[in-house]
C-alpha cells in the first residue's frame, strides 16, 4: 500500500485517500522514492488510478546524489514506495 504524507503545521499524518491528495498536487514539485531506493524529483503533471505518475523536468537521485536529468519520465505506480509533496525545488 502506498503512503502519502500530508504536512499539517508541524504534524505529518497519513491521508485516508492518497489518490485525492495526489490529484490536488498536480503541477507541483514532488519527490518520489521507489522500492529500489532511487528518488525522482520533478513537476507532477499526471497521475492515474494506478498511481502511475508523469513527471516533467525530472531528476534522478541515488544515495542523495544527483545521478541524471530527464525531460519527462513515467513512474509505474507499483514501484513507488512513497511520495513527498510540497518539496522545495533544487537549485
Amino acid at each position: 500500500m502506498l503512503s502519502v504524507l500530508v504536512s499539517v503545521g508541524d504534524l505529518v499524518e497519513p491521508s485516508r485517500k492518497p489518490l485525492n491528495v495526489l490529484t490536488k498536487q498536480l503541477n507541483s514539485y514532488v519527490a518520489i522514492v521507489l522500492k529500489n531506493g532511487v528518488e525522482y524529483r520533478g513537476t507532477m503533471v499526471q497521475c492515474d488510478g494506478h498511481m502511475n505518475i508523469l513527471l516533467e523536468g525530472a531528476v534522478e537521485r541515488v544515495n542523495d546524489r544527483l545521478n541524471a536529468n530527464y525531460g519527462s519520465i513515467l513512474l509505474r505506480g507499483n514501484n513507488v514506495l512513497y511520495i513527498c509533496v510540497d518539496v522545495p525545488r533544487e537549485k
